[in-house]
């Protein structure tokens, strides 16, 4: 598949998707939504891989959206804009697989968002996150007012949007905003070791878990129990019958069976 501002590639049951763009640092336009929303299609469609990671061109992960593009911009238009990129971090988010970000640089405004809808992220200890929009007199657009309190909480939320200061690899970490730190020549290599265990997994007990993690976190609490039940006896019609006979029998399970 070929696209102007990301590149794709499949290692086994792993993709990796590269935004491509590094004389902008990787700045999210129109035409990257576009192409991310048809990549993604694509995904939900052909289920080519059972794990993504997302990764950057050059010195950044993607350092937010293009102000060239923004500053044209109406009332209407920037609705608009900011919908279009909420949904498609949305539709990123609720990919049935896990989606690692292997966040390599400047991670800034959009770039942020990004990382914040995949599952995990492993970032280099050069990584740099921030929310910087209100130096511009503007504010997070594509959730990033709503995902980064769900992941630090709300007086890390604040504190980092409302000053618009950044946080070195070393803080994301320290907050939770980052799951593992990687230098940077090995950021790829640990991202993809992450994404091959994951895809050695159950495939179906994989997804069924991201989405309880998922949904449950803001469903009542009885509820979601409930939906944990259905989906651990789910798992005694396909290949949990599989993996647990694979143990009981000392040898590796056999997925593709299922």
């Amino acid at each position: 598949m070929q696209y102007q501002f990301i590149k794709s590639q499949q290692i086994g049951r792993v993709g990796l998707l590269t935004l491509s763009r590094p004389g902008s640092l990787n700045a999210l336009n129109s035409v990257f939504f576009s192409e991310l929303i048809d990549f993604l299609d694509y995904i939900v469609t052909d289920e080519p891989f059972d794990v993504l990671v997302i990764t950057g061109e050059g010195k950044a992960f993607a350092a937010g959206a293009d102000i060239a593009e923004l500053v044209k911009l109406d009332f209407d238009g920037a609705r608009m804009f900011s919908e279009r990129g909420q949904q498609t971090f949305l539709m990123l988010e609720d990919l049935p697989i896990p989606v690692i970000a292997a966040v390599n640089g400047y991670a800034l405004g959009g770039g942020c968002e990004l990382a914040m809808a995949c599952d995990i992220r492993i970032a280099s200890v050069t990584a740099v996150f921030g929310q910087p929009e209100v130096n511009l007199g503007l504010i997070p657009g594509y959730a990033g007012t709503q995902r980064l309190s769900r992941l630090i909480g709300l007086g890390g939320a604040l504190k980092w949007i409302l000053s618009g200061l950044n946080m070195d690899a070393n803080e994301a970490y320290r907050v939770g905003l980052v799951q593992n730190l990687s230098e940077p020549e090995k950021l790829i290599e640990e991202a993809l070791v992450l994404a091959n265990r994951i895809a050695t997994r159950g495939p179906n007990s994989v997804r069924s878990a991201k989405m309880l993690l998922r949904k449950g976190i803001d469903m009542n609490f009885q509820k979601a129990l409930d939906l944990e039940k259905e989906q651990f006896a789910e798992r005694f019609n396909d290949e949990g019958v599989e993996g647990m006979k694979a143990f009981l029998e000392k040898r590796k399970p056999s997925w593709e069976k299922q």
